[in-house]
């Protein structure tokens, strides 16, 4: 039990450390950062930008998603990247355990401040915008985790935080512009809303959001083994 004690103290050290490593000493503040999108939702009601309210199919991507999304972009660029602009990826091999466990300790460490974004910005649709299901907070945090993997593993491809960030941007405003920002029933979309369907039968809306849940799950922990196997290969990182 004493060793299991260490154990869990040991990474929930690597954790802290790893959250100061990406975000700095005052990483608590970067969750805050997602608030600034529903002031701007507000100011544009209050101000008439927005012709009508906001309705429950809205809490998906439209409140709550976004702003997820360009936060784990931003977090998941600096994984693999950050360590190579650093110039620290080389005394990442050399860690106790591989340099993997570097990878997914951090990767933990980003999606922290993504569960506390989301958190805030679900109480806050909630309470000022619109009622919705708890599986629409489920589906905004799952577009985050896909970006969250795909900015890391395009960091890892592209040995820059700001081309894997551009990258990442050109995908989710392609995949946006494709699904109407999950407005359309398309079931292969990270960002799948099963608010707008529109008028499918309630069986088939069902049915895909089951299969979407599944396969983009499946999605996430395959480009996660993806972006650790293209980071273990240490003379293509290394290299000038």
């Amino acid at each position: 039990m004493g060793s299991f004690g260490r154990q869990v103290s040991d990474y929930l050290t690597l954790l802290k450390l790893s959250l100061r490593l990406q975000l700095g000493p005052r990483f608590w503040v970067v969750p805050l950062l997602a608030l600034l999108w529903p002031a701007y939702c507000a100011l544009s009601l209050l101000l008439g930008w927005r012709d009508r309210g906001y309705q429950p199919q809205d809490a998906q991507n439209g409140l709550i998603g976004l702003p997820l999304i360009v936060l784990a972009i931003g977090l998941g660029v600096r994984i693999i990247a950050g360590e190579i602009e650093q110039r620290t990826l080389e005394v990442t091999y050399t860690v106790p355990g591989g340099a993997q466990r570097v990878w997914v300790s951090k990767l933990v460490a980003a999606a922290l401040p993504l569960l506390v974004a989301g958190a805030l910005l679900a109480a806050i649709t909630a309470a000022f915008f619109t009622a919705y299901s708890p599986m629409a907070l489920y589906g905004a945090l799952q577009g985050a985790a896909f970006y969250l993997v795909l900015a890391m593993g395009l960091g890892a491809l592209f040995r820059s935080e700001i081309t894997a960030a551009l990258v990442a941007a050109v995908v989710l405003t392609v995949n946006g512009f494709m699904t109407g920002f999950g407005d359309l029933a398309t079931r292969w979309s990270p960002l799948f809303n099963p608010l707008g369907t529109g008028s499918a039968n309630p069986a088939d809306v069902l049915a895909w959001t089951v299969q979407n849940r599944i396969g983009v799950a499946l999605v996430i922990v395959a480009l996660t083994a993806l972006a650790c196997l293209r980071a273990e290969r240490r003379e293509q990182l290394l290299r000038a």
